[in-house]
Formats: C-alpha cells, structure tokens, sequence
C-alpha cells in the first residue's frame, strides 16, 4: 500500500530528500513539505524550491529520491524510502503551494512576501513513493 510507505512523516515538520548527482552521488537536503491526504498517512508530498537549486537541477537529471524524517538540521529521525520526484505545473503546482501555505502558515506566507523582491522563479516537486 502506497500510503503505509510515507507513513514515518505524519505529523512531521521536515523531511529530508536525497537527489542524486549525475555520478550518483546522493546529496542531502531538509526541507519543509505537506502530505496528502492531510490526515492520516501521506500518500504524496509537496516540496518547493528555487528553479535553478541543486536539487531542482538533479530532480530534472533524475526523479529518484529518497526521503526520511528529519529535525530542521537534517537529523534523521526514521528509516530512508525509495520514491519520485517530478516538477509538476499549473494547477499541480498551485495545489501543492496551497497544502504547503496552509501547513506552514503564517511563515510561509512572510518568505513569500520577501520572494517577491527575488528574480528566482520557484518550483514544485510532487512526491510518490517509488
């Protein structure tokens, strides 16, 4: 069942996401995502980004990742699950800032308000397992 294999972030902040380097070497990021369903286990996350970031540059090389439970400093707080990772667009895109706004709401929302001064275009990554 796809849903018991992000069961480990319900109710969780962060998450870490390891994207993999044309060599693949894995690279490591915290981050912050919203699942969904909201409750219960997730079944997809969302995760943003700047468009031109290291992870957005090897999501587009390679849609493997892997991803864990962390605290904000990447400190793994459970075991690592194979999945997917796409840019996703449009409508996708705008649901995904939506769950993540909501979750993280109002910090979120004040990062957002200072990318507004920035020239770095954002993406959203969709997340299922693998």
């Amino acid at each position: 069942m796809a849903d018991a294999q992000f069961a480990s972030l319900q109710g969780r902040k962060y998450l870490n996401i390891e994207t993999f380097r044309k060599n693949a070497q894995g690279v490591r990021t915290p981050v912050w995502f919203a699942g969904e369903p909201e409750d219960g286990a997730p079944e997809k996350l969302y995760v943003y980004s700047t468009a031109d970031s290291g992870k957005a540059k090897r999501i587009r090389n390679n849609g493997r990742v892997r991803v864990s439970p962390c605290d904000v400093r990447g400190k793994l707080l459970g075991e690592w699950t194979d999945a997917r990772a796409e840019i996703v667009t449009g409508a996708d895109a705008e649901h995904g800032m939506q769950q993540l706004n909501k979750k993280y709401m109002p910090w979120k929302q004040l990062l957002d308000f200072f990318s507004i001064f920035s020239r770095n275009k954002r993406v959203v990554f969709l997340i299922r397992p693998a």
